[in-house]
């Protein structure tokens, strides 16, 4: 199972179809004011196109040095860079060994995996590059 990231419930995404994915599945663009991505859309074909609050599930862990690493700026965005999803955020660790990424307000939990984070990583700014088809938007109804 996937974390999910949660918006506050006042943010709201503009969503457009892009096209069927591999899987099958319908990818949107997701236009948020901290940046556009192409996803997997797990709602229902007739509500592409319009604006909707959104949870984000992403289906991998953060590894330290292979898909997480610390931002040389600071700051939230979404972004696309080759064939991957660029989250970045502000990164806390609980206490049960997972982590939550904030991205503007809206917070993504991970499981983490080997190697064990660094010193000082808890508060950093971090990016999490992730394949585009691990990460899927849920609408929802505030």
């Amino acid at each position: 199972m996937g974390k999910r990231i949660e918006d506050d419930g006042w943010v709201l995404v503009k969503v457009e179809a892009v096209q069927p994915a591999r899987s099958g599945r319908l990818s949107v663009r997701v236009h948020s004011a901290v940046g556009t991505v192409v996803v997997l859309w797990q709602g229902e074909p007739r509500a592409v196109g319009r604006e909707h609050h959104v949870e984000w599930t992403v289906d991998e862990d953060i590894v330290w040095t292979e898909n997480t690493r610390p931002s040389p700026v600071g700051g939230p965005e979404l972004r696309e860079d080759g064939d991957h999803i660029v989250l970045r955020g502000r990164l806390s660790l609980d206490e049960g060994g997972g982590a939550a990424l904030d991205v503007g307000g809206s917070l993504i939990l991970f499981d983490l995996a080997n190697p064990p984070l660094p010193d000082g990583a808890d508060g950093s700014w971090v990016e999490v590059r992730v394949a585009p088809d691990s990460v899927t938007v849920w609408p929802y109804d505030v």
